[in-house]
């Protein structure tokens, strides 16, 4: 962008130059020379304020663009965060409750081999007496 305005910048004072040369040059009278340039000049200014204009608001545009595509990214961003971290919740209260069954029913087993082996044994007690 720095080229492009280096560019336009050349242009106008080389234009400029060309049309301040015309102007003396040409067959006119001294006040109305000095009219023709003055007006010259600001019409070249205005010129310039126009262009300097445009090529701020250029600038600010980019900038606010800038701006909003970094928003952008960083809400992205903190949403893929937001749901990996509901992804990882959610995988880590299956694993838990996975576990807590699995637990669960090897106390179970646990259990109902006790009963077993005790009812075993009373019911072997209970014959020994019995045949005794």
């Amino acid at each position: 962008m720095k080229d492009q305005a280096k560019i336009i910048a050349a242009l106008l004072v080389g234009a400029a130059a060309g049309a301040a040369l015309g102007l003396l040059l040409a067959p006119e009278k001294g006040n109305e020379l000095r009219d023709d340039i003055a007006d010259y000049i600001n019409d070249l200014v205005d010129t310039a304020k126009n262009k300097a204009q445009t090529t701020a608001s250029g600038i600010k545009q980019y900038s606010a663009d800038a701006v909003e595509r970094a928003k952008s990214k960083f809400t992205g961003t903190v949403n893929d965060l937001y749901d990996y971290k509901d992804d990882a919740l959610d995988s880590a209260r299956s694993t838990a409750k996975a576990t807590a069954e699995r637990a669960q029913n090897a106390a179970a087993d646990v259990a109902d081999d006790a009963k077993a082996k005790v009812k075993t044994t009373a019911n072997n007690w209970n014959n020994t007496i019995q045949n005794a």
